[in-house]
Protein backbone atom coordinates (compact mmCIF):
# COMPACT_ATOMS: atom_id res chain seq x y z
CA UNK A 1 0.00 0.00 0.00
CA UNK A 2 2.83 2.36 1.00
CA UNK A 3 3.91 1.23 -2.85
CA UNK A 4 1.21 2.09 -4.19
CA UNK A 5 0.86 5.69 -2.61
CA UNK A 6 4.08 6.64 -3.88
CA UNK A 7 3.47 6.12 -6.95
CA UNK A 8 -0.25 7.49 -7.41
CA UNK A 9 -0.65 9.72 -4.37
CA UNK A 10 0.03 13.51 -4.74
CA UNK A 11 -0.92 16.01 -2.44
CA UNK A 12 1.70 19.29 -2.28
CA UNK A 13 0.71 19.79 1.64
CA UNK A 14 3.01 16.54 1.80
CA UNK A 15 6.07 18.19 0.63
CA UNK A 16 5.42 20.86 3.50
CA UNK A 17 4.78 18.67 5.77
CA UNK A 18 7.92 16.67 4.57
CA UNK A 19 10.46 19.38 4.94
CA UNK A 20 11.97 19.85 8.66
CA UNK A 21 11.64 24.05 8.62
CA UNK A 22 8.19 24.43 6.25
CA UNK A 23 6.24 21.74 8.84
CA UNK A 24 6.70 24.30 11.15
CA UNK A 25 4.33 26.65 9.86
CA UNK A 26 2.17 24.11 9.35
CA UNK A 27 1.88 22.88 12.21
CA UNK A 28 1.52 26.76 13.37
CA UNK A 29 -1.43 26.94 11.14
CA UNK A 30 -3.44 24.01 12.62
CA UNK A 31 -2.46 26.58 15.89
CA UNK A 32 -0.58 24.07 17.56
CA UNK A 33 2.75 26.26 17.49
CA UNK A 34 3.13 25.45 21.73
CA UNK A 35 4.36 22.05 20.85
CA UNK A 36 7.06 23.32 18.32
CA UNK A 37 10.73 22.97 19.75
CA UNK A 38 12.44 26.28 19.22
CA UNK A 39 15.46 26.87 16.56
CA UNK A 40 18.54 28.80 16.90
CA UNK A 41 18.70 29.59 13.10
CA UNK A 42 18.07 28.21 9.83
CA UNK A 43 20.97 27.86 6.69
CA UNK A 44 21.43 27.31 3.50
CA UNK A 45 25.56 26.09 3.62
CA UNK A 46 27.04 24.80 6.45
CA UNK A 47 29.76 27.97 5.94
CA UNK A 48 26.77 29.95 6.87
CA UNK A 49 27.10 29.34 10.79
CA UNK A 50 28.44 30.93 13.19
CA UNK A 51 29.29 28.03 16.21
CA UNK A 52 30.30 31.00 18.06
CA UNK A 53 26.74 32.39 18.33
CA UNK A 54 25.40 28.94 19.32
CA UNK A 55 24.68 27.80 22.33
CA UNK A 56 27.22 24.50 23.80
CA UNK A 57 24.22 22.25 22.98
CA UNK A 58 21.97 21.98 20.40
CA UNK A 59 21.03 19.47 17.17
CA UNK A 60 21.94 20.15 13.89
CA UNK A 61 19.68 18.73 10.98
CA UNK A 62 18.96 18.37 7.15
CA UNK A 63 15.68 20.14 6.18
CA UNK A 64 14.96 17.38 3.19
CA UNK A 65 16.54 14.11 4.72
CA UNK A 66 15.97 11.64 6.70
CA UNK A 67 17.72 10.74 9.84
CA UNK A 68 20.71 12.64 9.13
CA UNK A 69 21.26 15.00 12.18
CA UNK A 70 23.98 15.78 14.36
CA UNK A 71 23.46 15.67 18.42
CA UNK A 72 26.05 17.98 19.87
CA UNK A 73 26.37 18.17 23.30
CA UNK A 74 30.10 20.34 23.72
CA UNK A 75 30.41 22.08 20.47
CA UNK A 76 34.30 21.79 22.02
CA UNK A 77 34.41 18.44 21.52
CA UNK A 78 32.83 18.10 17.87
CA UNK A 79 35.46 17.66 15.08
CA UNK A 80 33.48 20.66 13.02
CA UNK A 81 36.05 20.46 9.88
CA UNK A 82 34.81 16.78 9.85
CA UNK A 83 31.10 17.25 10.09
CA UNK A 84 30.76 20.14 7.58
CA UNK A 85 31.91 17.90 4.91
CA UNK A 86 29.43 15.75 5.89
CA UNK A 87 26.65 18.19 6.07
CA UNK A 88 27.90 19.15 2.79
CA UNK A 89 27.69 15.94 1.47
CA UNK A 90 23.96 15.61 2.97
CA UNK A 91 23.05 19.02 0.91
CA UNK A 92 23.99 16.83 -2.35
CA UNK A 93 21.30 14.02 -1.75
CA UNK A 94 17.91 14.07 -2.95
CA UNK A 95 16.26 10.88 -1.32
CA UNK A 96 13.30 10.62 -4.28
CA UNK A 97 16.41 9.06 -6.19
CA UNK A 98 17.27 6.50 -3.47
CA UNK A 99 13.47 4.82 -2.60
CA UNK A 100 10.61 7.20 -4.99
CA UNK A 101 9.41 9.02 -1.98
CA UNK A 102 8.07 11.93 -4.22
CA UNK A 103 7.47 13.83 -0.96
CA UNK A 104 11.58 14.57 -0.76
CA UNK A 105 11.90 15.62 -4.17
CA UNK A 106 11.15 18.87 -4.18
CA UNK A 107 12.68 20.09 -0.58
CA UNK A 108 15.19 22.76 -0.71
CA UNK A 109 18.28 21.60 1.37
CA UNK A 110 18.29 23.39 4.16
CA UNK A 111 20.07 23.03 7.77
CA UNK A 112 18.49 23.29 10.71
CA UNK A 113 19.91 24.24 14.46
CA UNK A 114 17.39 23.21 17.26
CA UNK A 115 17.71 23.47 21.22
CA UNK A 116 18.54 20.09 22.35
CA UNK A 117 15.82 18.25 24.05
CA UNK A 118 17.02 17.16 27.66
CA UNK A 119 16.46 14.04 29.20
CA UNK A 120 16.22 13.17 33.02
CA UNK A 121 18.85 10.18 31.86
CA UNK A 122 21.17 11.92 29.65
CA UNK A 123 19.50 9.66 26.57
CA UNK A 124 18.22 10.30 23.59
CA UNK A 125 14.43 11.57 24.14
CA UNK A 126 11.82 8.83 23.24
CA UNK A 127 9.95 8.71 20.31
CA UNK A 128 6.05 8.36 20.50
CA UNK A 129 4.94 7.85 16.83
CA UNK A 130 1.29 8.08 15.90
CA UNK A 131 -0.03 5.65 12.45
CA UNK A 132 -2.69 8.01 11.35
CA UNK A 133 -5.01 7.06 8.29
CA UNK A 134 -7.24 9.78 6.94
CA UNK A 135 -7.14 11.72 10.38
CA UNK A 136 -7.52 9.42 12.53
CA UNK A 137 -4.72 7.56 14.59
CA UNK A 138 -5.16 3.85 14.76
CA UNK A 139 -2.01 3.02 16.86
CA UNK A 140 1.84 3.95 17.69
CA UNK A 141 5.32 2.47 19.12
CA UNK A 142 7.80 4.17 21.17
CA UNK A 143 11.38 4.37 19.76
CA UNK A 144 13.82 4.33 22.76
CA UNK A 145 17.41 3.72 23.75
CA UNK A 146 18.64 5.51 20.54
CA UNK A 147 21.58 4.43 19.15
CA UNK A 148 23.83 1.85 17.53
CA UNK A 149 23.04 -1.71 18.32
CA UNK A 150 20.06 -0.52 21.49
CA UNK A 151 17.41 0.71 19.22
CA UNK A 152 13.96 -0.57 20.56
CA UNK A 153 10.53 -0.20 19.15
CA UNK A 154 7.43 -0.81 21.31
CA UNK A 155 3.80 -1.19 19.97
CA UNK A 156 0.72 0.44 21.35
CA UNK A 157 -2.71 0.47 20.84
CA UNK A 158 -4.51 3.75 21.78
CA UNK A 159 -5.73 2.06 25.07
CA UNK A 160 -1.93 1.89 25.54
CA UNK A 161 -2.27 -2.08 25.54
CA UNK A 162 1.12 -2.96 24.25
CA UNK A 163 0.90 -5.27 21.24
CA UNK A 164 2.87 -8.48 20.09
CA UNK A 165 4.49 -6.76 17.36
CA UNK A 166 7.88 -5.89 15.68
CA UNK A 167 9.50 -3.99 13.41
CA UNK A 168 13.12 -3.65 12.52
CA UNK A 169 13.84 -3.15 15.94
CA UNK A 170 13.37 -5.79 19.12
CA UNK A 171 11.23 -4.46 21.39
CA UNK A 172 12.01 -3.10 25.29
CA UNK A 173 11.75 -5.96 28.11
CA UNK A 174 10.00 -3.85 30.04
CA UNK A 175 7.19 -2.18 29.00
CA UNK A 176 6.76 1.60 29.39
CA UNK A 177 3.97 3.40 31.91
CA UNK A 178 1.02 5.45 30.10
CA UNK A 179 1.76 8.59 29.29
CA UNK A 180 -0.27 11.01 31.12
CA UNK A 181 -0.49 12.99 27.89
CA UNK A 182 -1.66 10.49 26.03
CA UNK A 183 -5.09 12.05 25.21
CA UNK A 184 -3.38 15.20 24.46
CA UNK A 185 -1.25 13.22 21.96
CA UNK A 186 -4.09 11.49 20.51
CA UNK A 187 -5.94 14.92 19.34
CA UNK A 188 -2.97 16.37 18.00
CA UNK A 189 -2.16 13.38 15.69
CA UNK A 190 -5.57 13.75 14.34
CA UNK A 191 -5.05 17.94 13.76
CA UNK A 192 -2.25 17.30 11.49
CA UNK A 193 -3.07 14.06 9.81
CA UNK A 194 -6.41 15.61 9.06
CA UNK A 195 -6.57 15.23 5.00
CA UNK A 196 -3.77 12.36 4.33
CA UNK A 197 -4.86 8.95 3.41
CA UNK A 198 -1.81 7.90 5.47
CA UNK A 199 0.96 9.43 8.20
CA UNK A 200 3.20 8.41 11.04
CA UNK A 201 3.10 11.74 13.25
CA UNK A 202 5.66 12.10 15.96
CA UNK A 203 6.33 13.49 19.08
CA UNK A 204 8.71 13.65 21.85
CA UNK A 205 7.63 13.65 25.28
CA UNK A 206 10.23 15.82 27.71
CA UNK A 207 10.61 18.61 30.12
CA UNK A 208 7.12 17.89 31.13
CA UNK A 209 5.63 19.06 27.54
CA UNK A 210 4.74 17.64 24.36
CA UNK A 211 7.50 18.50 21.47
CA UNK A 212 6.26 17.98 17.93
CA UNK A 213 8.93 15.75 16.01
CA UNK A 214 8.37 14.95 12.14
CA UNK A 215 5.60 13.65 9.83
CA UNK A 216 6.84 10.57 8.06
CA UNK A 217 4.58 9.61 5.18
CA UNK A 218 6.05 6.33 3.98
CA UNK A 219 7.55 4.48 7.36
CA UNK A 220 11.02 3.17 6.45
CA UNK A 221 10.33 3.57 2.79
CA UNK A 222 7.40 -0.02 3.21
CA UNK A 223 10.14 -2.05 2.65
CA UNK A 224 10.22 -3.43 6.61
CA UNK A 225 7.95 -6.36 7.81
CA UNK A 226 6.09 -6.19 10.63
CA UNK A 227 6.34 -9.22 12.58
CA UNK A 228 3.95 -11.13 12.58
CA UNK A 229 3.02 -10.47 8.80
CA UNK A 230 -0.54 -10.21 9.81
CA UNK A 231 -0.07 -7.16 11.02
CA UNK A 232 0.84 -5.55 8.01
CA UNK A 233 -2.38 -6.70 6.60
CA UNK A 234 -4.23 -5.18 9.80
CA UNK A 235 -1.97 -1.19 8.35
CA UNK A 236 -3.00 -2.34 4.69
Amino acid sequence: KLQWLKLYWRDPKATICADKYSVRDYVSSKGLNHILNEIYGMYEDVEDIDFNELPNEFVMKVTHGCGQNLVCKDKKAIDWEKEKKRFKEWMKINHYYNSLEWVYQDIKPRIIVEKLIRTEDGRSPKDYKFFCFNGEPQCLFVASDRGKGTTKFDFYDLEWNRLDVKNHYPNSEKPFPKPKELDELIEYSKTLSEGFPHVRVDFYLEEGKVFFGECTFFHFSGNEPFEPIDFDYTMG
